[in-house]
């Protein structure tokens, strides 16, 4: 092989190497990609006459979404149509990190919207759940723990919500009690923090069920791989985060909000801001 040969070889390689590390850059930036997206589920049912949209914020962790939160509340408030109630479900407040996060995004949604909160495990790990639990409500959030509660649109619709409690918080009979007042006639939505409790729930007619927990199960291959870990359900979890259908039963499991409370960044794994359009069937 000549000199020039030898340089054009060389070149070659050097240009597939440098393609290679380009594309391996690429795919770094995607699967880091830690931007809030905005993900909608459409259910349709016989118990509605009229649309209802709800907006599902859980595992917030206490992160930061901008200045003044403007990135997560924006994406509610950019909504379009804008929702009828925002869920609340779940470690809104981290154990660690600073609550003013928290309750920047919680009392800016406050003013605009009708919103429901559940307790999630880290609420309680904080020591500081009852706390919190007031001031949600100070602020004009509906805190159910074991209670229902009828959410009313501006198109006459009603539908029912139900919540519960995080079982870190040591309560019992909290299911069985907003269970057994099912009305069959009324949509009915559970929020509850863990999903992988969903066999439970299911002994209940919830039309509904809304969970957060497992962030998505952390690391995702799309196509091939909805989650690696998640918390209280291992590797490779069943409910990692998506949308689960039984015959009676549907449940949407946010991949939450958590950036900076992690130790482990999200891969293939965008934050997320779930939108719930229940319509007529």
């Amino acid at each position: 092989m000549n000199g020039t040969a030898v340089k054009r070889t060389g070149r070659k390689k050097r240009l597939i190497l440098l393609a290679a590390l380009a594309a391996l850059v690429l795919l770094l930036v995607f699967a880091l990609d830690s931007r809030l997206a905005v993900r909608t589920y459409t259910l349709e049912t016989g118990e509605v006459t009229a649309p209802v949209r709800l907006a599902v914020v859980t595992d917030l962790h206490s992160c930061a979404y901008g200045e003044e939160q403007e990135e997560l509340v924006s994406a509610v408030l950019n909504l379009d149509p804008q929702p009828d109630g925002v869920l609340l479900v779940g470690d809104i407040v981290d154990d660690q990190l600073p609550e003013e996060n928290a309750w920047t995004a919680v009392s800016r949604l406050a003013e605009f919207y009708c919103c429901f909160y559940v307790t999630g495990n880290h609420e309680w790990w904080s020591g500081e759940a009852e706390r919190i639990c007031r001031e949600m409500e100070r602020l004009g959030v509906a805190v159910l723990r074991g209670q229902s509660v009828s959410l009313s649109t501006s198109q006459g619709q009603t539908v029912a919500l139900c919540g519960i409690d995080d079982p870190d918080s040591g309560a019992e009979g909290q299911l069985e009690q907003v269970g057994s007042g099912v009305n069959a006639n009324t949509f009915t939505v559970l929020m509850a923090h863990r999903p992988e409790m969903i066999d439970e729930y299911r002994t209940y007619p919830f039309d509904l069920v809304v969970s957060g927990h497992a962030h998505g199960g952390q690391w995702r291959i799309p196509g091939l791989l909805n989650g690696l870990y998640a918390p209280n359900q291992g590797l490779f979890p069943r409910y990692a985060g998506g949308r689960y259908d039984w015959e009676e039963t549907t449940m949407v499991v946010s991949r939450g909000l958590a950036r900076e409370s992690t130790q482990v960044p999200r891969l293939f794994n965008r934050p997320e801001v779930v939108v719930l359009d229940i319509l007529p069937s």
